[in-house]
């Protein structure tokens, strides 16, 4: 059976009514195009940070100028969950944690039944960690619309990340971004630009190395000193891109048959079949690897 889904590319900011009210528009559009499933992008409630980096005034402005900390179970999420009705989506915000203090980077997919699951992100890029503690696990979960599992923007550049949601039986990964332009030598085209290259391969990449569909959202436009790369998509388990928006604001829409093209693609070659655990050792050994060593023969 096919499904219908819709990835968000678009500008969220700091005022939440503008974004309840972005959400609720892209819902419409999407809803018109019979999607059941919709991904908006890593800090859709509450904007992304102003800046990345771990020098000067990118450390001031982080520490100073923060998304709002809400509570999973705050009424904000359970207007997103009213906005949503019976269409499953998956968001991202900044979660404030039990004790009231400690922020995390997340996101949660929810309809308006239910919230499915949540997620706190796990690998921080670029002095994230100033402002945000960093998540500890991935799992699937079941859903109206198949099994899921959910990522943040730099998890994307982990293969173990998208892994294990795929050994956990994730048919369908969803990966939110807020996802910038390269902060030196930028290209004047942001579609050419060496970090819109690699936020679509790796896209391409998670989706093929695990055989499934991938649906990658992300920002657009600008925030702070970051400018978004946009470009979000529905990569297919081949690694072909059935849609993008590229640099544009608005949906990219697809209709996927999970069954038909995993019986397709895994009847042969199975990836996660074939898999070689006994050799993988140091892929998950803890400590310093040889790979560390490139500071010291860079500076020798």
């Amino acid at each position: 059976m096919s499904i219908t889904v819709a990835s968000v590319s678009a500008n969220f900011t700091r005022d939440l009514e503008q974004n309840y009210a972005l959400i609720a528009q892209l819902l419409e559009q999407a809803r018109a195009e019979g999607a059941r499933l919709v991904a908006f992008p890593e800090a859709a409630l509450g904007g992304y940070l102003p800046a990345l980096g771990n020098h000067g005034d990118s450390v001031r402005t982080t520490r100073r100028s923060l998304p709002p900390a809400l509570r999973l179970d705050g009424p904000e999420i359970a207007r997103v969950q009213e906005l949503a009705g019976d269409t499953v989506l998956t968001i991202g915000f900044c979660e404030l944690a039990e004790d009231g203090e400690t922020r995390y980077n997340a996101a949660v997919c929810l309809d308006d039944s239910q919230i499915y699951s949540s997620y706190r992100k796990v690998h921080q890029p670029l002095g994230e960690n100033m402002s945000y503690a960093a998540g500890d696990g991935y799992q699937a979960f079941d859903t109206p619309v198949g099994r899921l599992g959910m990522q943040i923007c730099y998890d994307k550049a982990f293969p173990e990340a998208a892994r294990m949601l795929a050994l956990d039986g994730a048919e369908i990964v969803i990966s939110m971004s807020a996802w910038p332009a390269a902060r030196t030598a930028t290209a004047e085209n942001l579609q050419d630009d060496r970090w819109t290259y690699r936020f679509n391969q790796f896209d391409i990449a998670r989706a093929l190395d695990n055989q499934v569909f991938w649906i990658a959202s992300n920002q657009s436009g600008t925030f702070g000193s970051l400018r978004y790369v946009g470009n979000a998509k529905v990569v297919d388990p081949g690694g072909n891109v059935l849609a993008t928006t590229l640099l544009g604001d608005g949906l990219a829409i697809a209709e996927v048959d999970v069954e038909g093209k995993f019986r397709e693609m895994r009847g042969g070659m199975f990836h996660l079949r074939d898999r070689r655990p006994d050799v993988y050792a140091p892929v998950v050994e803890s400590g310093t690897s040889r790979a560390d060593g490139w500071r010291e023969v860079a500076h020798a």
